[in-house]
């Protein structure tokens, strides 16, 4: 027995252990343990906020909402430096856009938060005319993995989805309980990316988009030939995309 016990000591990179029979081997200080604490933090997110022509806080009408997040070169703590790209700049152009955009701004040295976001989120459907229904999820490059990311947080909440030139985690639909499953399999995606992207490689959405179509996702695949990172111009300056939010609508999450 004490050669076996020096054997697995040597094994695990342990120091031979002493001539103890099994019997008397020490007892070990574990047990198991649970953390249960609760804890609070403040969150505070600037943000761009659009309201379509002809919205009336007091009518009872709901307006669709897109929430849209930006590219690694518009982090900072000017939020109209947001407006350069996206939505929230056609929403700038057009008298008729008819979506509330909510375009936060993330700041230096960050990444998107889910924690951040969601809470953002939340205050926009609260203080706001806002169909839950119909609410749309979008972003580029680091806005595009922000996309994934939160789309893949909580399927429930949002009516579609279009990440453009992102990424994000392929697996992790993978340990989705059946609830989660169910609400992914019923967002729609449309996903966007130059062929020639040298920021961040095509493969990056192929992947998400395997992944998604695995998971029985309704995934639209665009790629565009000979275009490099710079795929959302003509994404967001495509009218159909918002046609295509626009025919899309859940039950508001519970």
């Amino acid at each position: 027995m004490r050669t076996k016990l020096i054997a697995l000591a040597g094994a695990l990179g342990l120091a031979a252990l002493p001539g103890y029979s099994q019997d008397a081997m020490p007892k070990t200080n574990q047990t198991a343990q649970v953390l249960d604490k609760q804890i609070t933090k403040r969150i505070q997110a600037k943000y761009l906020l659009s309201l379509p022509e002809g919205y009336d806080a007091k009518s009872a009408k709901r307006w669709p909402l897109i929430l849209f997040l930006h590219g690694i070169g518009e982090r900072g703590s000017d939020p109209w430096k947001v407006k350069v790209h996206g939505p929230p700049k056609v929403a700038g152009k057009m008298t008729n856009f008819p979506f509330i955009v909510v375009s936060p701004q993330c700041p230096d040295g960050e990444w998107w938060s889910d924690d951040v976001l969601e809470t953002l989120l939340d205050e926009a459907i609260a203080k706001h005319n806002v169909d839950a229904s119909r609410v749309y999820l979008t972003g580029l490059s680091m806005g595009g993995f922000g996309a994934f990311s939160l789309a893949l947080r909580s399927p429930e909440r949002f009516a579609a989805v279009a990440p453009v030139c992102g990424g994000g985690d392929p697996f992790r639909p993978h340990g989705f309980d059946k609830k989660r499953k169910a609400a992914l399999q019923s967002l729609p995606f449309w996903v966007f990316h130059g062929d020639k992207d040298a920021s961040v490689a095509l493969a990056e959405s192929e992947r998400m988009v395997a992944a998604l179509k695995k998971q029985g996702c309704d995934v639209t695949f665009t790629v565009y030939p000979g275009v490099g990172h710079d795929s959302w111009t003509q994404t967001y300056n495509n009218p159909e995309l918002y046609e295509w939010f626009l025919q899309h609508e859940r039950p508001a999450a519970k």
